[in-house]
């Protein structure tokens, strides 16, 4: 074997380069058995936490890792592996069989970040042929530098079986004085940990017509203490150096063009542009019809049912996008049973088609009229990649030639596969995006109200707009409360985040304001309260370590309106404030405090309210901050582009809603879009009645007697043996612990609600009599009588009131 190697090595100067490849040796269980500092540096574990443990740690589950790895020819693509700290890489996999002694064998997992390769031409052809998946010649030394493991294609290299490798040193085969140059590497690398690349010219047994170059990279093999193990070298034939590097700059364009976007159909784009013209004059990319909708496939697409499924074109390039061809985009594809494309989708394995002929066999027979415009588009030559991911398939790739001459070949379609398992990618995580933000999208909108109702105090509408693909649904919520009296509560807020987190966070706080609100709190309460409740969530959402998730808050707006008084009552916790635009077309901006997020542990600073009375007709507008804020604008002219699309006198609330959702910069937001629009309404003097009562027995049957003739007067005698029972039991209350007048107050709205006001601050229990005690049912039995009721905190006191539903004709 000393005319195995005909020319010296390489200079030992240039030796020093590092590869960009990690390398762990495992057993057939997939336990680690030897792993390198650059594995360490890469993945972010040392050798004593992996050497002894299963490679699925970092790699996926033991069974679906043992039993890729187990597979003929092992496995190679992109994989996803977890780093120490946490987050996950995307990298490029290769697992090689190596032989030992009486038939043993050991796996080499190779992994490269392909994101940070580096220009060096020492280590280009070892990436290269890493990531075009070329013959790569494995050998393992143990300490004293004796072959231990090869793998099968070292022998292409050297020529040696591997049989008689084992036991044996480099200067058995190989002259003395290379023997011991290649050895000073190793035993530099053994002692030292480091890696190293060193190159060589020979003439290989398989071709000896010709000189081949070929580069060896040489990694230290540790155990799990640390120390070294074995020395693994890596030899690649390097003989076409320039088609790696042409190889690796379209795999590195690759990484910057395919995937720019969450949308499948660009994806599918961007990879049929990317192909044309450096791989292929014409390029197409057809996915499965789920997959061009945004829906991930059923597991194992394509490859159990007899009928492939739809396809639906999703990326067509060509590098003559004149010339008339059988193709279109967004065309549904329907193939064949028994075509290569159907196999393709049925077996997931790519076809490779040299020589197109479309003159006979299934091509003619299947679809002779698109057959006779290939053949006019001189297509010659043609291959067919299938696009998986996570054991589905998405669809196809399809390469043809017909300006390049020269037939695809083998070397063009590793390259293509290539390419496709990084579109892949792209689409896996596309989809897996559009699934959460379905989910996310699906709980808020049945979180959010269907239908708003402002009762007899407001005329409401509203718009919500998610935000787009590349941002993800965020935490935009509103609501219109009807309360007590007539009055309504409207409400809008933003949770910080996306996806469906923010969208159930949204939906617990929305449920803790409608609970606040039925307690009638004022605005600034109520804030309070909610601030106090996100702070409590935020606790309860800690990680196991019980830090607590401080950054997860929200804003909020909440008002009251009372269409009696026309006065509104606003706060806010760091919400933009709202607009108010009175009947003629002005437009202000209520001076609010804009008090704290909530859950930002601000407590101390109290949140305040501010009244204003609102004119008839007045337009409030409540929106969150997508809707104004921009990346490329400040929030003036956001501002000011919604004032004036609201400053339109006249126009409905619904024209008004489409008008401020036309005037968005983008149809595709960054952030969530949500708008309120409230037009105020006042009720009429008639349809109030008070009277000031002493704080006397005497007042019980007054009382009864006003409410006897307001309720003639309003038409309502049906009413009146009801409203007397409830109007005696809440007068006879207000007497007996108050210590002052109270106020009887009846409203006619959509309901008929009874208020009696005292100055006592306590709230209404209802009781539980026995059945001989003489006191106790009063408010038991007004809520019998009543439709709802309750109380809510007043200046002076508080007030009871309770509701009764109006006769039909009413």
């Amino acid at each position: 074997m000393t005319d195995t190697l005909q020319t010296p090595l390489a200079d030992l100067a240039g030796s020093h380069d590092r590869p960009d490849a990690a390398l762990a040796m495992l057993d057939t269980q997939g336990t680690v058995v030897g792993w390198t500092q650059t594995a360490q540096h890469l993945v972010g574990y040392s050798a004593a936490e992996m050497v002894g443990r299963s490679a699925a740690q970092v790699m996926g589950s033991p069974e679906a890792f043992t039993e890729e790895c187990g597979a003929p020819g092992g496995r190679s693509g992109p994989v996803s592996v977890r780093h120490r700290d946490g987050h996950t890489l995307d990298l490029t996999l290769r697992v090689s069989t190596l032989w030992g002694r009486d038939g043993q064998t050991r796996w080499l997992v190779s992994v490269t970040d392909t994101r940070t390769l580096s220009v060096r031409a020492g280590s280009e052809p070892v990436r290269g042929s890493l990531l075009g998946r070329t013959p790569i010649g494995i050998v393992v030394h143990d300490l004293q530098l004796r072959y231990s493991w090869v793998n099968d294609d070292m022998e292409r290299h050297d020529g040696v079986p591997r049989d008689q490798r084992f036991g044996h040193r480099l200067k058995d085969f190989l002259p003395a004085f290379e023997a011991e140059a290649l050895e000073v590497v190793m035993r530099q690398v053994r002692d030292t940990g480091t890696t190293m690349i060193h190159e060589y010219r020979a003439w290989p047994p398989m071709d000896r017509r010709r000189e081949h170059a070929y580069s060896s990279s040489f990694f230290c093999l540790q155990d799990a203490d640390g120390m070294p193990l074995a020395v693994c070298s890596i030899t690649v034939d390097v003989t076409g150096n320039r088609q790696a590097r042409e190889r690796l700059a379209i795999l590195s364009e690759a990484s910057t063009r395919i995937g720019s976007t969450l949308d499948v159909v660009q994806t599918g784009q961007e990879l049929a542009e990317l192909a044309v013209p450096l791989l292929a004059d014409h390029a197409l990319v057809d996915l499965v019809e789920a997959v061009s909708l945004g829906v991930e496939p059923s597991p194992r697409t394509g490859t159990t049912s007899s009928e492939p499924p739809l396809l639906r074109r999703a990326g067509l390039a060509s590098v003559d996008m004149g010339l008339t061809l059988p193709w279109a985009r967004d065309e549904v594809i329907r193939p064949f049973p028994t075509s290569l494309f159907a196999t393709a989708l049925h077996t997931g394995r790519s076809y490779l088609e040299s020589v197109l002929d479309t003159r006979t066999g299934p091509w003619d027979q299947h679809d002779p009229a698109r057959t006779q415009k290939i053949r006019e588009s001189g297509v010659h030559s043609l291959m067919i990649v299938p696009i998986r991911a996570r054991g589905s398939v998405l669809g196809l790739a399809l390469f043809g030639r017909s300006e390049i001459q020269k037939p695809f070949q083998e070397d063009d379609l590793l390259l293509a596969e290539e390419l496709v398992n990084r579109a892949a990618l792209c689409l896996d995580n596309a989809l897996q995006y559009a699934r959460e933000r379905t989910a996310a999208l699906t709980l808020q909108r049945d979180l959010l109200p269907r239908r708003v109702h402002g009762g007899a105090a407001v005329e409401v509408a509203s718009r919500y707009v998610p935000a787009d693909m590349d941002h993800g649904v965020g935490g935009d919520w509103f609501d219109v409360i009807e309360l007590s009296g007539a009055r309504v509560a409207l409400v809008v807020g933003d949770v910080v985040g996306h996806g469906i987190n923010a969208a159930a966070t949204m939906g617990r706080l929305r449920t803790a304001v409608r609970t606040l609100a039925d307690v009638d709190l004022p605005p600034d309460e109520l804030l309070a309260r909610l601030d106090d409740t996100v702070r409590r969530l935020n606790d309860d959402d800690g990680d196991v370590s019980g830090q607590a998730l401080s950054e997860v808050g929200a804003t909020c707006l909440y008002a009251v309106y009372d269409p009696v008084t026309r006065q509104c009552t606003l706060a806010r916790a760091g919400h933009p404030p709202p607009l108010i635009i009175d009947p003629t077309g002005r437009v202000t901006i209520p001076d609010v405090p804009a008090g704290a997020p909530l859950g930002l542990g601000l407590g101390l600073v109290p949140f305040e309210s501010v009244e204003l009375e609102l004119p008839e007709g007045s337009l409030l507008a409540f929106y969150s901050d997508g809707l104004v804020e921009s990346r490329d604008h400040d929030l003036d002219v956001g501002m000011n582009r919604l004032g004036a699309a609201l400053a339109q006198p006249g126009s409905s609330l619904d024209d008004l809603c489409s008008r401020v959702i036309n005037t968005l910069p983008s149809r595709s937001p960054d952030d969530d879009v949500t708008l309120l629009l409230a037009r105020t309404r006042a009720l009429e003097p008639a349809q109030v009645a008070s009277w000031e009562l002493p704080n006397e027995p005497a007042a019980v049957p007054t009382a009864r007697h006003l409410v006897s003739r307001q309720l003639r007067e309003w038409g309502l005698e049906r009413l009146i043996t009801k409203v007397e029972l409830i109007v005696s039991e809440l007068v006879t209350n207000a007497v007996h612990h108050g210590d002052g007048s109270s106020r009887l107050r009846l409203i006619q709205h959509q309901v008929l609600t009874c208020e009696v006001s005292d100055t006592h601050t306590g709230r209404p229990r209802p009781r539980h009599p026995r059945t001989l005690d003489e006191n106790g049912r009063g408010l038991y039995l007004v809520a019998r009588l009543s439709r709802r009721w309750g109380s809510r905190s007043a200046t002076d006191g508080k007030v009871v009131w309770a509701e009764q539903d109006l006769p039909a004709a009413a």
